[in-house]
């Protein structure tokens, strides 16, 4: 399976503020990358799928990462 890069941008709502994220991640498809967002942010926020608004999910180029870690793993 080939792995992409993707950076999703979105919000998500803790108590009565909204927060904007964008994260970046490696995986084989955008599916995926939602799967990972509503995972990730689940686990450390608590939040349920319903508090988190995934806006945009687009594929990158390697030399476009800015996250440390996935450049780590490039």
């Amino acid at each position: 399976m080939i792995t992409k890069i993707y950076r999703v941008k979105g919000t998500f709502v803790m108590g009565e503020d909204k927060s904007i994220f964008i994260k970046e991640y490696k995986a084989t498809s955008e599916s995926d990358v939602e799967e990972k967002v509503y995972e990730r942010f689940g686990s450390k926020h608590g939040l349920n799928r319903n508090q988190i608004s995934i806006d945009e999910i687009v594929e990158i180029a390697p030399e476009d990462v800015t996250d440390p870690i996935v450049k780590e793993i490039l």
